[in-house]
C-alpha cells in the first residue's frame, strides 16, 4: 500500500513511459522487422547501444520541460535564430505528417487481419477517434487511457516466448557482433536509431513536462522553486528509464521474431508490420500472428496522438500559439487544427498508391539526419545556466547526451560514406 499523499508507482509514470511505448508505433515495429528480417540477429547489438543514449537525451529533453515551465521549441526559439527552429519544426511536423500515415494504414491493414472488412474505414475510424479524443478530452483523463495502451507492447515479449530461440547465437551477436561494410546495413543501423532516436520524442517528452507542470497548481518550474526539485528529477529519471526500457526490450524482441521466424526462414523482404504478421503465422503458429496483430493496433493507437501531439506543441511554440492539451479548444485553435492537420493529413495520405514501406524505412533515416543538429541545440541550451538556472544538465548526463550526439552523428556519416562504396 502507498503511503498516504504520496502518488502510487504507477501515477508517477507518466510522460516517459508513454514517450517510449510510443517509440515502438507501427512504422517501428515495421523497421524494426524489416532490419531483423534482412540480417539476422547480427543486427541485434544496435538496440543495446541505442539504450542508454535514448535514456541520456530523452532525460535531458525532460528536464528542460520541467526546469524551465516551457517546451524545448519555446527554448530553442529564445536562444536561436527563429528561421533556424521553424526550419527545423517544419521537417519535424513534415517527418510527423509521413509517420502517422504509415501507422494509421498499419492500424487499418491489422485490423483486417484480424476482423477482415476495409482497412481504410478502420484507419479513418482510428484517426477521427484521436482527434476527438485530444480536442475534446482533457490530457488528465486520456493520459490513463494511454498508459493503458502501453501494455499492448507486452504482444511482443509473448511472441518470442512462443518460438524457438538460438540463444547462445544471439548472445554471441550482441558480443561479438559482425559489421558488414555495405551500404545497406550501415543505412539499416542509421534506420535503427533514427527510430529509436527520434526528434519527435525530445519535444513530446519536454513539452508534456511543461504543460503538466502548467495544469498543476503544486507545480511550478524549477527554476522558480528550487525546493521541488529533488522529488521532482528523480520521478523524471525513473519515468525516463522506465520508459525507455519498455521501449528497447520491445524493440529487442520484434527484431528477435524477425530474425529467428523470417530470416531463418529465407523471408527476408518485409513490406510492412501487416507483412510481418502475416509471415509469422505460418512458421509461429496462429497465437503468435494474433499477438503481433493486436499489438500494432494498440501501439497505433497510443502513437498517434503523441506523433501529432508533438508537432502541434513544436508548431505552437515556435510560432507563439496558445499551446496545451489542458486548454479548451476555443482558446488554442491553433494548436488544436495542428493536431487534426496532421493526423488527417497522415490519414489522407496512407490512403495514396505510394509504397508504405519505403515511406517508412526513408522517414525513419531522414529522422537520425535532422536529429543531430536538434540534439546540438537541446544540449547547448540544456548547459546554460540563463535557460536552466540552477539545474543545467550534470556532468555524467552531460557526457552521456554529448555521446549520443556524437554516435548519431557518426551513423549518418558512415551512411553516406559507404554509400560511395563499390558495390559488392
Amino acid at each position: 500500500m502507498p503511503k498516504a499523499g504520496k502518488p502510487s508507482w504507477w501515477k508517477r509514470l507518466g510522460a516517459g513511459l508513454i514517450t517510449g511505448a510510443a517509440d515502438d508505433d507501427p512504422s517501428g515495429i515495421a523497421t524494426y522487422s524489416q532490419v531483423g528480417a534482412a540480417f539476422g540477429t547480427g543486427i541485434l547489438w544496435t538496440v543495446l547501444l541505442a539504450l542508454p543514449l535514448m535514456i541520456g537525451i530523452q532525460a535531458v529533453s525532460a528536464r528542460v520541460g520541467r526546469v524551465t515551465g516551457a517546451g524545448l521549441a519555446r527554448n530553442l526559439r529564445a536562444e536561436f535564430p527563429v528561421p533556424l527552429v521553424a526550419v527545423a519544426v517544419v521537417l519535424l511536423a513534415a517527418a510527423n505528417v509521413i509517420n502517422l500515415s504509415a501507422d494509421i494504414g498499419a492500424i487499418g491493414a491489422a485490423t483486417k487481419l484480424l476482423l477482415g472488412g476495409p482497412a481504410a474505414l478502420y484507419a479513418a475510424v482510428a484517426a477521427v477517434l484521436s482527434v476527438l479524443l485530444q480536442i475534446f478530452v482533457p490530457f488528465g483523463r486520456y493520459m490513463p487511457i494511454l498508459k493503458l495502451l502501453t501494455f499492448s507492447l507486452f504482444a511482443y515479449v509473448a511472441t518470442v516466448l512462443m518460438i524457438r530461440v538460438p540463444w547462445l547465437q544471439v548472445l554471441k551477436d550482441m558480443v561479438w557482433p559482425s559489421v558488414p561494410l555495405k551500404t545497406d546495413f550501415a543505412v539499416a543501423i542509421v534506420a535503427v536509431m533514427g527510430t529509436t532516436i527520434s526528434p519527435y520524442l525530445f519535444f513530446w517528452q519536454s513539452s508534456q513536462e511543461a504543460d503538466e507542470t502548467k495544469a498543476d497548481s503544486r507545480r511550478t518550474p524549477l527554476k522558480h522553486a528550487p525546493a521541488q526539485a529533488p522529488r521532482a528529477l528523480k520521478r523524471i529519471y525513473v519515468d525516463t528509464i522506465v520508459g525507455m526500457v519498455l521501449s528497447e526490450v520491445v524493440a529487442f524482441c520484434i527484431i528477435l521474431a524477425a530474425a529467428v521466424v523470417l530470416h531463418a526462414h529465407g523471408k527476408t523482404d518485409i513490406r510492412t508490420s501487416a507483412d510481418a504478421a502475416m509471415a509469422l503465422k505460418p512458421v509461429a503458429g496462429r497465437f503468435a500472428f494474433l499477438l503481433f496483430s493486436s499489438g500494432i493496433i494498440g501501439t497505433g493507437l497510443l502513437a498517434i496522438p503523441v506523433l501529432a501531439g508533438s508537432a502541434a506543441f513544436a508548431l505552437g511554440e515556435t510560432f507563439k500559439w496558445r499551446t496545451g492539451l489542458e486548454q479548451k479548444p476555443g482558446r488554442a485553435k491553433l494548436f488544436y487544427g495542428a493536431i487534426a492537420a496532421a493526423t488527417l493529413g497522415g490519414m489522407a495520405l496512407s490512403f495514396t498508391p505510394m509504397d508504405p514501406i519505403k515511406m517508412l524505412f526513408w522517414s525513419a533515416v531522414i529522422n537520425g539526419v535532422v536529429a543531430v543538429p536538434l540534439m546540438v541545440l537541446i544540449m547547448l541550451i540544456a548547459s546554460r545556466r540563463k535557460t536552466m538556472g540552477r539545474f543545467p544538465i550534470p556532468a555524467a548526463l552531460k557526457v552521456l547526451s554529448w555521446v549520443a550526439t556524437g554516435v548519431m552523428g557518426a551513423a549518418t556519416i558512415i551512411m553516406f560514406a559507404t554509400a560511395l562504396l563499390p558495390k559488392r
